[in-house]
């Protein structure tokens, strides 16, 4: 798969994936306007071309009290997300390129404040959904707000999964609807954030294609 030439289909605006991104960039919006006064961090996994969070924070009020940690492995999707964030003013955008699986990467902004963990959850395994779930009360602040998505192509797991976010302190705010053609999730994290479990790996990142056809990950799909 190559996912920097994945992002075009972002431009066929009646495509469910632009359609999925203007949800969640609305979302993002929302979670922005409600968050409290002061600084804000926010970090986003497997971030693309971060076009989620950048498109919204180029106009958004609350823009100069975001600081934030884009982490993503593809070098011309970081490229493109750094060269949106310069264009935009955004100086505490951090984008770094760089395996976003691992949870060293994120030590210095958390707790955070707003967590994006999109397109990533219908590119792994079920196991490891479950384990990065488990894993969003080490990443997110009390009152912080994680925004997921995870297509609802069967077996559609999005019911398990905001069923792991209630079993580790996360209370569902939002969820599309199933017949949307995508899933789009929001949970707020109502507990005490754990301590930062160094050395982690969330996840490996299958890729769609490869569990589509139920097969196992090679060099090349990693």
């Amino acid at each position: 798969m190559d996912w920097n030439a994945w992002h075009d289909r972002y431009d066929a605006t009646d495509s469910w994936m632009a359609r999925r991104l203007l949800t969640v960039q609305g979302r993002i919006r929302i979670a922005l306007d409600h968050a409290p006064a002061g600084p804000l961090r926010v970090v986003s996994l497997c971030a693309g071309d971060g076009r989620d969070l950048l498109h919204v924070l180029r106009d958004h009020p609350r823009r100069r009290d975001v600081r934030a940690r884009l982490v993503e492995l593809d070098p011309r999707n970081t490229a493109a997300a750094a060269e949106t964030a310069r264009l935009a003013g955004l100086d505490q955008v951090e984008v770094v390129t760089g395996d976003a699986s691992l949870i060293d990467q994120y030590r210095d902004m958390i707790p955070a404040d707003l967590v994006l963990i999109c397109g990533v959850f219908g590119n792994i395994t079920d196991s490891d959904i479950e384990h990065t779930v488990s894993a969003c009360n080490q990443l997110c602040g009390t009152g912080g707000t994680v925004i997921w998505t995870r297509h609802r192509a069967a077996p559609d797991r999005v019911p398990a999964i905001c069923d792991w976010f209630g079993e580790h302190g996360f209370e569902q705010q939002w969820l599309s609807e199933p017949d949307a053609g995508y899933g789009v999730g929001v949970h707020r994290f109502t507990g005490t954030p754990e301590p930062l479990h160094t050395g982690t790996r969330l996840f490996e990142f299958v890729g769609y294609d490869v569990l589509r056809r139920g097969g196992t990950p090679s060099s090349e799909d990693r």
